[in-house]
């Protein structure tokens, strides 16, 4: 384990890669930040680990994944990043090395400085096993005789884990808070191109698919409403670390971020290096 990030060692434009289990995870959970890096010209791109087979309650196998991969190279252009979907199958993601394997080959490939992921404790299984596989990928990375067929990474990057509500076996410690306040809207606008989860599937078994408004016009307005995440005591907490109290008692819309301890363990010095927006002014 690396537990100093040399700071020779960080380029100008950090390059970071977000993974989720489904087309649109990433987006919901990192899309703002997602959106604040690309628009400084960092290098960011989203992988799903599943092709969304399985997230609908009409469509589904071979018709859904086309939908959804469609739906998540639109968000992309949206976002402003590189939207790969791996082809395994929803709902039956298991923390396997060929999966694994798939995983390491993506990050070498894009040369990721920043990688994050879901925590491993989740509802949904396939997020669970996200998570057991970037952890189980993160020190491979770096090791030739592993995926021998792609250039290991000179150094372990740093992971990160999104933020989530669960409280077993811990909770969820938000080390990095960013501001997303004014992305907000257009991280709505992007995970709107998502209309079979946004619209269609996550209401539907969330069981108030009748409170979707019909006119296309309102939809991103109920998106945002809908999908804000609260900032809780201890995001805030972080806001204030990061930001400053005056600017963090005005954020609106943040989104947050823990350590994995399996990777690089970057200094504040360092986080401020690869977050340069986390800053008062």
């Amino acid at each position: 384990m690396i537990h100093v990030l040399a700071a020779q060692a960080q380029p100008e434009k950090v390059r970071i890669i977000m993974i989720g289990a489904h087309p649109d995870d990433c987006d919901m959970k990192g899309g703002g930040t997602a959106i604040l890096f690309a628009s400084m010209g960092y290098a960011v791109k989203f992988v799903s680990v599943t092709n969304g087979d399985a997230g609908h309650q009409a469509d589904k196998g071979a018709s859904l994944a086309k939908r959804r991969l469609a739906e998540a190279q639109e968000a992309g252009k949206r976002f402003g990043v590189t939207y790969d979907v791996l082809d395994n199958h929803d709902g039956e993601l298991m923390p396997d090395l060929k999966v694994r394997l798939q995983i390491i080959r993506k990050i070498r490939e894009w040369n990721a400085d920043v990688v994050i992921a879901p925590r491993p404790n989740d509802y949904h299984p396939d997020h669970r096993y996200t998570g057991i596989l970037v952890q189980d990928a993160s020190y491979m990375v770096a090791v030739p005789n592993v995926a021998p067929d792609t250039p290991p990474l000179k150094k372990n990057p740093v992971f990160l884990y999104y933020q989530d509500g669960f409280q077993r076996p811990n909770p969820f410690r938000p080390d990095i808070a960013v501001d997303i306040s004014s992305v907000f809207t257009q991280k709505i606008h992007a995970m709107d191109a998502h209309v079979s989860q946004m619209y269609e599937w996550l209401p539907w078994i969330g069981q108030h698919l009748d409170q979707v408004p019909k006119n296309k016009a309102d939809r991103e307005k109920w998106l945002a409403q809908t999908r804000a995440v609260p900032i809780t005591p201890e995001v805030r907490q972080s806001l204030e670390k990061w930001y400053g109290s005056g600017k963090a008692a005005q954020v609106q819309h943040a989104e947050a971020f823990e350590i994995c301890e399996y990777g690089a363990r970057p200094t504040d010095e360092d986080i401020r290096r690869m977050f340069p927006m986390l800053s008062a002014k």
